[in-house]
Parts: structure tokens; sequence; C-alpha cells
């Protein structure tokens, strides 16, 4: 643990007469072997504890040229739009919007998926929306299994649309 060096007994000092000199320190060693063990205790209870997670990530495929357009049929075609309120909007190919709770988004995915096979949906935010509301309308995307979908920013037209809708 820890000791302290005292020192000797008397050197030249004689009977009757007293020197006076310098003081003895008292050297002190502290043992750091308890400390070393307990942190090694507290590294391997902390590495054997901590529970690893693979992280969850999604993948995007980007078309591999910025010009390459893709032609999709308008019957295959499902429009969801999130506005600046994060309101929730749909339209089946050149329908108007019409106001969906996002609460019944996964059951209403579900029925056009079972509709429609070749089903694609555009995703179309505006710029004001919250993040969340993104990650909430991909993850339910994913649970009803529709992999084929394209985000895109909403455009002028499609906001003078959702206020005639709303």
């Amino acid at each position: 643990m820890s000791g302290v060096d005292a020192g000797g007994g008397r050197e030249g000092k004689s009977k009757g007469h007293q020197k006076k000199g310098k003081k003895k320190r008292a050297g002190v060693r502290v043992d750091m072997t308890p400390m070393v063990d307990v942190a090694f205790l507290l590294l391997t209870f902390f590495m054997l504890t901590t529970v690893l997670l693979k992280q969850q990530t999604l993948e995007i495929n980007l078309p591999p040229d910025a010009k390459t357009k893709i032609e999709i049929a308008q019957s295959n075609l499902l429009t969801v739009y999130v506005d600046a309120n994060d309101s929730v909007y749909y339209a089946a190919a050149t329908d108007k919007p019409q106001p969906i709770n996002i609460s019944g988004l996964k059951t209403f995915f579900d029925k056009q998926a079972q509709g429609n096979p070749k089903l694609v949906i555009l995703l179309k935010f505006d710029r004001k929306c919250k993040y969340h509301m993104m990650v909430d309308l991909i993850d339910k995307l994913n649970l009803a299994n529709l992999q084929r979908f394209s985000i895109a920013p909403m455009t002028d037209t499609d906001t003078k649309a959702l206020l005639k809708a709303s």
C-alpha cells in the first residue's frame, strides 16, 4: 500500500551538546498496484457490458448521370406531398392532391402496393418541413415493402395545388 521511511537513530550527537542542523524529511512511497487493478477491472467491465449495435443505414441508389431521365407511366405513379406545416397529401397519377392522416399511411401504402405491383412513389417535401417527416415516410414505405420511391423538393406549382386542396 504505502510506507513511510522515518529515518535512523541519533548520529553525531554527544551527551551534553546538541547540534542544530537540517531536519530530516520522511520519504513517502505510495504503492500504485491497487489503483491499476481497479482501473483494469473497470476497463474490462465496461468492455464486456457494452452492447455493440450494427448501425442502421439506408441504402440510396442514385442514377449514374444527373441528366438521365426515367420514364414512368402515369398509372404507376403515386405522389406524396409534405408541406411546411407537416401535413401529408397524396395524388394518384394526375389527380388533385388529397389530405391523408400520417397514422393511416401504412395501411394506405399496403392497399396501393397490392393494387399495383409496379407502383413508384414520388415523395415531395417542402424545404420548411421537419426532417423526421421524411424519415417517418420512408419507414412507412419500408414497412409496406415498397422499395421503389424517389425524393424531390416541392415546386411552386405543387404548393399552389396543395393550397387549393386544403
